[in-house]
């Protein structure tokens, strides 16, 4: 630990040198390793998630355990309709928090912001707004996370999502042929 306490303290006194830049990497990801927040932060792959015991240590083995959904991956059927029915009626969909105005988290605002780059209409719905919703757009999907972006019934993703198709111009393709769809 007083090795953790001596790189921290060379990170501050000499921020911009190449090897006190990886020294403050280790010494984060260290820190992450050693304590519970570690989960919060680790990669997971497809379906498995890493998750440590509370006494595992870096020469400990860590434990793979399947990732799922919400606890309740049933879909009430009138709640499936309503969502299938938003779905459908709607060329370009956005389950966000908040709404086009006033989004309520970051990558709601970043996903309300690359739709309107487009310049075109699209629907939204607040899913703070509808618990009912909220809970099973996750299962209707099964995409864990909010925002989602449906275009032409398709479902696409969320943020991180949306800005590599923004970046590599797909996402603009499939907002020209749901415009030419809308006319």
């Amino acid at each position: 630990q007083d090795l953790q306490y001596k790189l921290l303290d060379q990170a501050i006194t000499k921020p911009n040198t190449p090897s006190t830049m990886n020294r403050s990497i280790l010494f984060i990801a260290g820190i992450l390793s050693s304590s519970s927040c570690a989960l919060a932060f680790a990669p997971t792959s497809a379906s498995f998630a890493v998750q440590r015991s509370p006494s595992a240590t870096a020469t400990t083995d860590a434990r793979v355990a399947p990732l799922h959904m919400a606890e309740e991956e049933f879909l009430q059927p009138a709640t499936k309709e309503r969502l299938q029915a938003l779905v459908d009626d709607n060329p370009v969909l956005l389950f966000m928090k908040g709404n086009q105005l006033f989004p309520q988290c970051g990558f709601s605002n970043t996903a309300t912001q690359i739709l309107q780059s487009y310049n075109i209409d699209f629907k939204h719905v607040d899913v703070l707004a509808d618990e009912e919703i909220r809970a099973g757009v996750k299962v209707f999907s099964q995409w864990p996370t909010i925002p989602q972006l449906y275009v032409c019934g398709e479902f696409i993703g969320g943020t991180d999502i949306m800005i590599e198709m923004y970046q590599s111009g797909e996402l603009g393709e499939m907002i020209e042929k749901a415009k030419a769809d809308m006319a």
